[in-house]
């Protein structure tokens, strides 16, 4: 296994430690400075989750530059994306920090173009991420940090930029999705008479 899809692999290992450090309650003190406040469990989960997600540039940075590149890292480097994104987005429901359907939404269209990646996969066709795909990864990591972080430092100003950022996330995954179904509507053949 070379030295990019180990690092992939990293970011699917630190996926349990973030939860942890978010859903189980160990007794560390919280910081606060006049109304804000913030536990040192999701600080130490915030510095964790944005050391996976900076792997996702790093590991795909690595394989081009040492033309590393292979199908197993095309298939693993999304799914630790989608699993990554996915556990904390399902953590932050949990806390009550971030609206279900927001995270339904996300979840949902991750499944719809894994299984569209399968169909391609099962044609002899790897899909890369196309340029909407990066953004939705983008937007989706600048929301969650923005959660995690109890929208630090813009709740000084009272502006919900988590707010902000979350529904910005969920239009651009939206977005993303159609876009990656109506590029790749060659991949889905509809004919039942082939099959």
């Amino acid at each position: 296994m070379n030295l990019a899809n180990k690092i992939t692999l990293a970011r699917i290992f630190l996926v349990p430690i973030i939860m942890f450090f978010l859903l189980v309650q160990v007794k560390f003190p919280q910081i606060r400075i006049e109304q804000f406040s913030i536990t040192y469990n999701q600080i130490i989960a915030a510095l964790i989750f944005i050391v996976a997600a900076s792997t996702d540039s790093l590991d795909g940075y690595i394989a081009r530059k040492r033309k590393l590149v292979t199908n197993l890292g095309k298939l693993l480097d999304p799914l630790a994306d989608k699993l990554l994104v996915s556990a904390v987005l399902v953590s932050l429901v949990e806390m009550g920090k971030l609206g279900a359907w927001i995270a339904i939404v996300i979840i949902s269209r991750e499944f719809a173009i894994t299984g569209l990646r399968q169909i391609a996969l099962l044609e002899g066709i790897v899909m890369a991420a196309s340029k909407w795909g990066k953004w939705k990864t983008a937007t989706q990591i600048t929301a969650i940090i923005a959660l995690l972080i109890n929208n630090f430092p813009f709740e000084f100003i009272g502006f919900r930029f988590d707010l902000f950022a979350s529904w910005l996330a969920a239009i651009i995954t939206i977005y993303s999705g159609i876009d990656y179904f109506v590029k790749n509507k060659h991949v889905i053949n509809f004919d039942d008479q082939k099959q």
